[in-house]
């Protein structure tokens, strides 16, 4: 495939992702409505994650005049195009102009990316700016540049500020500097890298280090490093779903490389791709051995990772990158029809398919209009879920909305800074998702169960309260 070839199936993919998220029937999932209102309260940091998601998406919201649901999320396309075709410059650079355009179409039609292209993540922003920070790599290990230093130094403290798991790259990248001297770049080159890296990463350091350790501690808790034990089915469990992040044959020609390789039929380029890729699926499948991991927390293996498996299946199976694409690209076309039929697609059950991604907005409007009717200008939720909806769908009404204050250390962005002030005296309207049980006896406003969407079989109890019973409990 030529690289013009190439270049036109990305932006055709991105086109077509573009547009269909512009009929997306779905609601902001918890953590998109979170990054949302992150980039609404601009910090060097936050409860859980460093807070380059926020700029990007203050940017895009900011260019487009609008907080829309199609705003928050276009950038995810757009960065992954973007992404592509900086892969391709760097599987050229490094490989050679053979792969330039497979490169760049397999990872656009990764069903990872095409998830990411639908829901926003951090992800996102991560792998486009590993991917800079390795074609300067790639760059250094040929020739001395202090501009080419720089700007690996530059992109991968940018990619510590979108998400710590760009450190997973790190052991496997100074495996390779000791074992390959072909990996190794000038010293010079090294320390300047290092020290811009630091000074990029300098002020969510900080920022952390001012919140008592905040996003560092949530990351840990979320590890699951505290319930250390033997678990091989979650071991398996992430090991198999990396067969459905890349597609079936880019990972199955990632661990042909490895096996190659224990053979010695790989050379030095080969080692350096498997080195910067897979101790980063090991790693985490380590994770999800002793405590647990989720699918996408070995994202960072498959920027060097595609390379890599386009570069070994051009070489000894070619008709393999034409079924890959023919299997991850009808992931790709379809993965955006699921957002824009989410209603429609429902399982036997009476669940939609997408059920997670359906509801919530429902669930805030009418918490909006039960505030009205009891006439309370503050709503109060103990749910971050609630909460996360709560603040962007009724971003444009005349109400406040807090979090109910925590017993001891919060445990969410809301708990943290927009906990429910202690001067307040008037009633509010507490909704929850269990019923209140208070001394001063609450005024139920409103019980009712959805029946659709995430919350569909649940009850949602809304209460006029006073702050008293909510304070600290």
């Amino acid at each position: 495939m030529s690289a013009r070839l190439g270049l036109f199936i990305i932006l055709g993919v991105t086109l077509w992702r573009v547009i269909t998220l512009h009929f997306d029937t779905t609601d902001l999932f918890v953590d998109e409505a979170q990054y949302w209102f992150w980039s609404q309260n601009l910090d060097f940091g936050y409860y859980s994650k460093p807070p380059m998601i926020a700029w990007v998406i203050r940017a895009m919201t900011e260019l487009a005049g609008s907080s829309s649901i199609y705003w928050i999320r276009v950038g995810g396309p757009l960065i992954h195009m973007a992404t592509s075709i900086m892969l391709m410059k760097t599987a050229k650079r490094f490989v050679g102009p053979d792969i330039e355009g497979w490169t760049g179409v397999t990872f656009i039609t990764l069903p990872g990316v095409a998830l990411s292209s639908v829901f926003f993540s951090t992800d996102v922003v991560l792998l486009f700016f590993l991917t800079v920070a390795l074609w300067a790599y790639f760059g250094l290990t040929a020739k001395r540049s202090l501009s080419l230093a720089i700007l690996m130094g530059f992109a991968f403290g940018c990619a510590f500020l979108s998400k710590y798991a760009i450190l997973f790259v790190v052991p496997g990248g100074l495996i390779a500097l000791i074992l390959l001297p072909s990996a190794r770049i000038a010293w010079r080159d090294f320390f300047v890298s290092v020290i811009v890296a630091l000074a990029v990463a300098a002020p969510n350091v900080w920022w952390n280090l001012a919140n008592d350790g905040t996003t560092i501690r949530h990351t840990t808790n979320i590890a699951h490093w505290s319930k250390l034990g033997i678990e091989v089915a979650g071991g398996l469990e992430f090991f198999a779903a990396q067969f459905g992040v890349v597609g079936p044959i880019v990972f199955f020609a990632m661990l042909w490389a490895v096996a190659r390789a224990f053979k010695g039929k790989n050379n030095a380029r080969e080692a350096l791709l498997i080195w910067l890729s897979i101790p980063v699926v090991l790693l985490i499948t380590l994770q999800a051995l002793v405590a647990k991991a989720y699918a996408n927390w070995g994202v960072t293996a498959y920027i060097a990772g595609t390379i890599l498996a386009v570069w070994l299946l051009d070489r000894l199976w070619p008709k393999g990158l034409r079924l890959s694409l023919a299997i991850n690209g009808a992931a790709s076309f379809l993965f955006p029809l699921a957002a824009v039929f989410a209603h429609q697609l429902v399982l036997p059950n009476g669940n939609e398919i997408m059920k997670r991604y359906l509801g919530r907005s429902a669930i805030s409007h009418e918490a909006g209009e039960l505030a009205r009717r009891s006439e309370t200008s503050i709503i109060v939720s103990d749910s971050r879920d609630l909460l996360a909806d709560m603040f962007h769908t009724l971003r444009n009404d005349p109400v406040r909305i807090y979090a109910k204050p925590p017993a001891g250390a919060p445990d969410n962005y809301y708990e943290q800074t927009f906990s429910l002030p202690g001067d307040v005296a008037d009633n509010v309207l507490f909704v929850t998702t269990h019923p209140v049980d208070c001394a001063q006896t609450p005024e139920l406003v409103q019980s009712w169960r959805p029946t659709e969407g995430y919350y569909r079989g649940k009850t949602i109890f809304s209460y006029k309260i006073s702050p008293a019973c909510l304070a600290g409990k």
